[in-house]
């Protein structure tokens, strides 16, 4: 307290990062987090990658946040649902120049899908996240990618449409994270935006399960 009996902004701030990490620190791990849906009876789960808008920083370290494919700076999270949309983890921050793919293979995704026994649906940004040797039964779907040398066949376009009718609901799961106004653009750093997204991961599964 000070001297007028309220309360400073350091003990704020201080009180608030205390209850964001003790919150982030509920949401699961990767590896729990799977072992968890397979324990369900599940067989898939959904990938994706976002990025949460930040304020724009001066000094040459801000370019790494800068998405070309959002245009716009930012912190990239990866993240998974079930088959409903409904948030199971969410990674550690990163710059918003980090491809989906590259994401991936720093959290080990495939790894964990294949002990955990699931499988994992995710669009083309995640193409060649999978490319385990003399594996003819690939843990992450990603459809099919034309090229200019190849267009893609009747078939492969319908494959394509039917897989992005069974991803849909990860983009939900995303909408309901990013409905809270402090993700509009983020003003903190990756360590803490980390617990802060964490955090909300949790408040937000305790809001749709209420």
């Amino acid at each position: 307290m000070t001297r007028h009996g309220h309360i400073g902004e350091t003990t704020l701030r201080r009180w608030r990062d205390e209850l964001l990490a003790l919150l982030a620190a509920q949401a699961p791990r990767l590896d729990r987090a799977l072992r968890k849906v397979a324990r369900r009876g599940g067989e898939v789960v959904l990938i994706d990658g976002t990025l949460v808008a930040t304020v724009r920083r001066t000094g040459g370290d801000n370019r790494r946040n800068y998405s070309g494919k959002h245009r716009r700076h930012g912190l990239h999270f990866l993240a998974l649902t079930d088959e409903k949309g409904r948030l199971l983890w969410i990674s550690a921050a990163r710059p918003g120049a980090t491809h989906d793919v590259t994401a991936a293979r720093r959290d080990n995704v495939v790894r964990h899908l294949r002990e955990a026994g699931l499988g994992a649906l995710a669009d083309l940004g995640f193409v060649g996240l999978d490319t385990t040797p003399d594996s003819d039964d690939p843990v992450v779907i990603t459809g099919f990618k034309a090229t200019r040398a190849a267009k893609l066949n009747p078939a492969q376009k319908q494959a394509n449409q039917v897989l992005a009718a069974a991803r849909a609901p990860v983009e939900h799961g995303f909408a309901n994270l990013k409905c809270w106004r402090i993700l509009t653009k983020l003003r903190t750093n990756p360590a803490q935006a980390t617990h802060l997204l964490r955090a909300l991961l949790v408040l937000t599964n305790r809001e749709i399960r209420r």
